[in-house]
């Protein structure tokens, strides 16, 4: 095989994330099938500030292939840094396009998570959308935790290029390295509530406000309660300011993705 293409990785308030190109991410994500396992991370500002605080979530985002950052303010971070700036990207918008390449390379896919209903309707409209996708199997999140091996069996032996994990698996986005030593190889991709808005029964974000980066206006007005995001944004841009007075920027260096187990 072909070395991997490197991508450029840099860190933010000390946490790592890439540059992805759109024009690589095709290739790219066919390059992750070798024989290893790859977990890759949408980071937002509110996950990159839970990896400084919490050790095993920063050692889950270090240990990752691929780190793609979601939130506009990471990449105005980065710019204020004076660091490359990473191709951003929107949830929805990457997972479709992390499925359309592997439909183009006639990989497979394993759904994990959701309630009953959510996963069906989701593998339904996925099939829809992608008639040449290969969908080996799905699962709903929410299960006994004496099911939970032969789970994990079925997915093991289903051999999925790419595990799809949503909402309703216990640790979250946590399960995956916490699992990842019983599977054998493949991609994982953790994706919050996406598979509720490929059952159709979750509304998107406008497009206008995912253009301006403010689809978190979006998500604060279905989930008041989260209003108190607004101070950590505001501590991540307290310390991104430090940083920038406090020190210079380190040479960024260039990134293989590589093995998270």
């Amino acid at each position: 095989m072909e070395p991997q293409k490197r991508l450029n990785r840099i860190t933010i308030l000390g946490i790592p994330l890439d540059d992805l190109p759109e024009t690589e991410l095709d290739e790219i994500v066919a390059g992750l099938e070798d024989g290893t396992n790859h977990q890759i991370i949408l980071l937002s500002v509110w996950d990159l500030m839970r990896a400084r605080q919490r050790v095993e979530f920063r050692t889950m985002v270090a240990g990752a292939s691929l780190v793609i950052p979601i939130s506009p303010s990471i990449v105005k971070a980065a710019q204020f840094l004076k660091k490359p700036l990473p191709t951003r990207y929107q949830p929805f918008e990457f997972v479709i396009k992390v499925l359309g390449a592997l439909e183009r390379h006639g990989k497979t896919t394993y759904l994990l998570g959701g309630t009953r209903t959510i996963v069906q309707k989701a593998e339904a409209n996925l099939r829809s959308t992608f008639p040449g996708m290969q969908l080996v199997g799905r699962h709903m999140g929410n299960y006994p935790r004496q099911q939970e091996e032969s789970i994990i069996e079925a997915v093991r032996k289903a051999s999925p290029t790419l595990l799809l994990v949503g909402k309703g698996i216990p640790g979250g986005e946590r399960w995956i390295p916490r699992k990842l030593p019983a599977f054998n190889s493949g991609i994982y991709l953790w994706c919050s509530d996406l598979f509720w808005i490929f059952a159709h029964a979750m509304v998107r974000p406008p497009q206008v406000l995912v253009d301006r980066g403010l689809e978190w206006v979006f998500s604060l007005l279905r989930r008041p309660w989260q209003l108190y995001r607004v101070f950590i944004f505001a501590a991540f841009k307290v310390l991104v300011l430090v940083e920038r007075l406090g020190k210079h920027s380190p040479k960024e260096v260039e990134h293989q993705p590589k093995e998270s187990n």
